[in-house]
């Protein structure tokens, strides 16, 4: 039987899917927003949102605790201390990505290795937040300049470390005592699928 919090957090995955499907077609020239820094700026729009959702995901079921997380993601810009908050509610936020890998034991198929440094951390999810907060706002004429090479440049290795984060992930929800592995999308289709791991066993979906 599907569990509401763990239905709600895959929801929330479907959703970055489909931002980052919205990365993509501005990204890959298909779309754009009439000239390159609104294109640019709309781009990290995005990827401000996906960090968000990644963020507040694992809070998704407790409505309480979301609120009072939520409201200083509102209000605050210090990405740092956002963290720290909600470290505080739930120490495992944020997903711990991993690959499967072929097991030794007949009775199991495949076991859980950490995956390699390649995807963003939390100290990189700091930096982008800043930097695609700082993007949203005017150029000062007189002063500094905004950057719009770094973004280009910046964009698509963010994108890909963020996918590295989430295409195969743990995560452990508030008030669950084992944790889940999600699958992005799998061969049968390219929805979000979970699979349960607790102290009774494994289940699916």
């Amino acid at each position: 039987m599907k569990k509401p919090d763990i239905v709600m957090y895959c929801n929330v995955m479907e959703e970055i899917k489909r931002r980052t499907s919205v990365i993509d077609f501005f990204h890959n020239g298909t779309g754009h927003a009439l000239y390159e820094p609104t294109t640019l700026e709309s781009i990290a729009l995005q990827v401000r949102k996906i960090l968000e959702l990644i963020a507040m995901a694992s809070l998704v079921a407790n409505k309480k605790e979301y609120e009072k997380v939520y409201s200083n993601f509102a209000n605050a810009w210090n990405a740092e201390y956002l963290l720290k908050d909600l470290e505080r509610v739930n120490a495992d936020f944020y997903p711990k990505p991993v690959v499967e890998a072929p097991s030794d034991d007949p009775k199991v198929k495949n076991h859980l290795v950490d995956r390699d440094e390649d995807y963003l951390t939390k100290k990189e999810f700091i930096k982008v937040y800043k930097k695609c907060g700082a993007i949203m706002h005017a150029s000062n004429p007189l002063g500094r300049k905004i950057g719009y090479e770094y973004y280009k440049k910046s964009i698509p290795e963010w994108r890909q470390k963020i996918i590295n984060l989430l295409n195969n992930h743990q995560i452990r929800l508030l008030g669950h005592d084992g944790f889940y592995l999600i699958h992005m999308k799998e061969d049968r289709d390219d929805k979000v699928h979970f699979y349960e791991f607790a102290l009774a066993g494994q289940t699916d979906s």
